[in-house]
């Protein structure tokens, strides 16, 4: 019998690719997010507006009228914003917190009772090294994903005594259309900051699009879905390993030191 998976975020990026590559190796698949995707799909589909509490419950419901029985919940969906924070609006900042951070929880909410009742179940929030080292003109996602990595701790032990495993990837740079449906300040030049953040965006770019591709973070699920009894964090690619594993030993003035060297300078 195949088992059960609903993924948000899965019209595009990682959500997409691991919708896909579930579906192809059999699991019966369950995408969620706002629009359908722009390709033709082998999966079932629930449109959901992340940042709006009565999508998630309506989506919900109709997947659990249909489906009965969850074997793993996905929390892919994400997004991203940049600027100076100096610059950046409540409203902007309250809608990544939204997406990434309160969509993600109200949508594990609303699966969890199901994920209970059965055997070996799992949630993976797709988090970010962006989590674990601080990116500068980016502080808010680095924010939403620090505190996506609290929320998977928290959650693991939580649900440890019904048998829910909780993990969370940490991808790097994945060369996704994340880059491009980036929010961006539309101050990037200005008197204060001068080109500083205009700079910071197109390295952060350009090291996204020359990143890894999607289908290895989709491997990273897959190999969580299979193991009996997965890890709290999976950092995905070696130079990001390295990069979460120095930060353990490293001084936090230095950590900060490279950081600004490489995105705020």
């Amino acid at each position: 019998m195949s088992r059960t998976v609903v993924i948000s975020g899965a019209s595009s990026g990682i959500g997409l690719a691991t919708a896909k590559k579930l579906s192809s190796l059999g699991y019966q698949v369950i995408g969620l997010s706002r629009q359908m995707p722009k390709e033709a799909i082998t999966f079932d589909y629930f449109l959901c507006d992340l940042a709006d509490e009565t999508s998630i419950q309506k989506a919900a419901q109709n997947i659990l009228d249909k489906y009965p029985t969850i074997d793993a919940l996905i929390n892919c969906a994400g997004m991203g914003i940049s600027g100076a924070i100096e610059y950046t609006t409540l409203r902007e900042a309250k809608r990544i917190i939204d997406v990434n951070i309160i969509g993600s929880y109200l949508l594990s909410n609303a699966f969890i009772p199901t994920l209970r009742k059965t055997k070996g179940s799992r949630i993976i929030n797709i988090s970010s090294v962006a989590g674990e080292l601080t990116v500068p003109f980016q502080t808010f996602y680095s924010m939403t994903k620090a505190a996506m990595n609290a929320y998977t701790e928290g959650l693991r032990m939580e649900l440890k005594p019904f048998g829910v495993h909780v993990s969370a990837v940490l991808p790097g740079d994945t060369k996704t259309s994340f880059t491009a449906n980036r929010q961006k300040s539309p101050i990037e030049v200005d008197p204060i900051y001068q080109d500083r953040i205009k700079r910071s965006i197109e390295r952060m770019e350009n090291d996204e699009q020359h990143g890894h591709d999607p289908q290895k973070v989709t491997a990273v699920i897959l190999k969580i879905l299979k193991r009996k009894n997965p890890p709290v964090f999976v950092t995905v690619g070696v130079k990001y390993k390295i990069f979460v594993f120095l930060k353990r030993f490293f001084p936090k003035r230095l950590l900060n030191w490279i950081m600004y060297i490489m995105y705020a300078k």
